[in-house]
């Protein structure tokens, strides 16, 4: 049971350069990366988020994974529901998150 302790899903979010605006191709990867800063900073145990720029779009914007093992939402959503969190509310946490950095970031190029 203390190897159950242990996993971490991991969240893989592909941000589309578009956000940032009409130049956001530019700036994208800079901001995936101070995203990912921040997502350390705060930390958790039983998940961790990775932010990339979405340049493929034919690839999904957020994957699950859980020690290399690709999950389905569903999946995800039901391995962190056994740990008492619901992942809607780790995902509009994220995404409320999301949209204050990506507003600072372009009142800042303005």
């Amino acid at each position: 049971m203390a190897n159950e302790a242990v996993k971490q899903l991991t969240i893989l979010y592909r941000l589309e350069p578009g956000c940032l605006g009409p130049d956001g191709v530019d700036h994208i990867e800079a901001f995936c990366l101070l995203v990912q800063k921040a997502l350390t900073a705060k930390g958790n145990v039983h998940y961790k988020w990775q932010v990339v720029p979405r340049f493929d779009k034919s690839k999904p914007e957020i994957q699950f994974t859980l020690n290399g093992k690709s999950l389905t939402e569903q999946q995800a959503q039901k391995y962190l529901s056994m740990l008492t969190i619901e992942l809607d509310n780790v995902i509009d946490g994220f995404e409320d998150m999301l949209t204050k950095m990506i507003n600072q970031y372009i009142a800042r190029k303005a």
